[in-house]
């Protein structure tokens, strides 16, 4: 299987990378300034949890026309998409699959409108990684996840086959039967966490240590459960649990990454995860007043970052 990603930032790099490393063919499309950084220095991934590695890796600037991969892993971050897509285009040929690692789930439609229903695969990460300003990808935790699948729910032998590359190396991976059910779910979680925490400006445990963090993170919880259900994905009682333990944990130092990138003032994903949430609710016809907060005060942050307007 040859293998195809676009990107070798935090999550390109870290699952790109330990394919790689594992000696399955991957090459990676980067920008200049990463092209430079991987020719100089390899792909460096720092990891306590499963190993540092420095590996030699195939990486390009651009696809020549009519190089077509067997697979692309797609880990653009949702407001690069319109250029990913093009960027993509040429390594797609008749047998191509597309697996998206992007937050959110809009993507799927856009990519299923792009290439066709019967290369997009679902997918989705649980990692904890950034990357550093001299390239080096730092694994954050012990999360190494990996879960993806055929949209229709089938099995399939490429999904098999990229699961038997994953198998041989530290990454934990998993084909899925249910994957927008996965991905909805991810979505929950996440349209949470990253609403809340940016709106706070803190981790989940200095919001549940206020007066009201706990109640208000359970609020904006249970009103994407039900956007969820309403969409015919509900949550399993496990997950619930699992949550709202979390929020009402004072040590938790859980921040998204969105919460994250407005501190360096960085792009966001506000449209892609909060918007998309915020309209969900609106046409379910449910309280939307926590949604529209968060929302609100992540589009004001793009409009004053785009104004040059960020304090420091």
């Amino acid at each position: 299987m040859r293998i195809f990603v676009l990107g070798a930032g935090a999550v390109g790099g870290y699952y790109g990378g330990r394919l790689a490393q594992s000696g399955a063919d991957v090459t990676f499309l980067v920008r200049e300034k990463r092209l430079a950084q991987l020719r100089a220095n390899g792909l460096v991934i720092e990891s306590p949890a499963s190993g540092d590695a420095r590996i030699a890796v195939n990486a390009l600037s651009r696809v020549d026309p009519g190089s077509h991969y067997d697979l692309v892993l797609l880990t653009a971050k949702a407001y690069d998409l319109d250029s990913a897509l093009e960027a993509i285009r040429p390594a797609i040929g008749p047998q191509t699959a597309i697996l998206p690692l992007l937050n959110g789930y809009g993507h799927i439609d856009r990519l299923v409108a792009a290439f066709g229903e019967s290369r997009v695969l679902g997918g989705l990460a649980k990692i904890q990684a950034t990357l550093s300003p001299e390239g080096v990808v730092r694994h954050l935790s012990d999360w190494r996840y990996i879960t993806f699948g055929e949209l229709d729910g089938r099995d399939s032998a490429r999904v098999q086959e990229l699961k038997r590359l994953f198998d041989a190396t530290s990454v934990l991976a998993t084909v899925s039967k249910t994957i927008r059910t996965d991905m909805w779910i991810k979505l929950v979680h996440l349209a949470t966490v990253a609403g809340m925490t940016c709106l706070m400006r803190g981790t989940v445990g200095e919001i549940a240590s206020t007066p009201d963090g706990t109640r208000l993170l359970s609020a904006m919880f249970d009103r994407n459960l039900e956007i969820a259900r309403r969409a015919g994905h509900p949550a399993k009682p496990e997950f619930i649990a699992e949550f709202r333990t979390l929020f009402a944990s004072r040590e938790a130092k859980y921040s998204a990454s969105m919460a994250r990138d407005i501190e360096r003032g960085g792009p966001i994903e506000a449209d892609h995860i909060l918007g998309f949430m915020l309209e969900r609710c609106r046409e379910h016809g449910l309280d939307d007043t926590l949604h529209a907060i968060a929302y609100t005060h992540c589009k004001t942050y793009e409009a004053r970052r785009a104004a040059g307007r960020l304090a420091g």
